[in-house]
């Protein structure tokens, strides 16, 4: 089984909301799961990520999207520059 870390889509018409999971390839985007790692709310541009979870998917091979990896990306970034200041 391959494992990917991908955004599945929640929320209303017009106004959504993302959980992280780490989810078969298989699934459907919104379908079962095996482990919700975070959420993402693109109105706020605000990603909250259990770091340590998704480092222990990403250890066990497990695929993060591309839009993920530029999420978790842009969020390091973030960080960096507000601890750098």
């Amino acid at each position: 089984m391959s494992v990917a870390i991908r955004l599945s889509r929640a929320g209303k018409k017009k106004a959504p909301f993302y959980r992280v999971v780490a989810a078969d390839k298989r699934r459907a985007r919104d379908g079962k799961f095996i482990d919700l790692i975070g959420t993402y709310d693109p109105r706020t541009k605000v990603l909250k990520l259990d770091g340590e979870r998704y480092q222990k998917w990403i250890k066990v091979g497990a695929q993060p999207s591309g839009t993920l990896t530029a999420l978790v990306n842009r969020t390091a970034r973030a960080a960096a520059a507000a601890a750098k200041a």
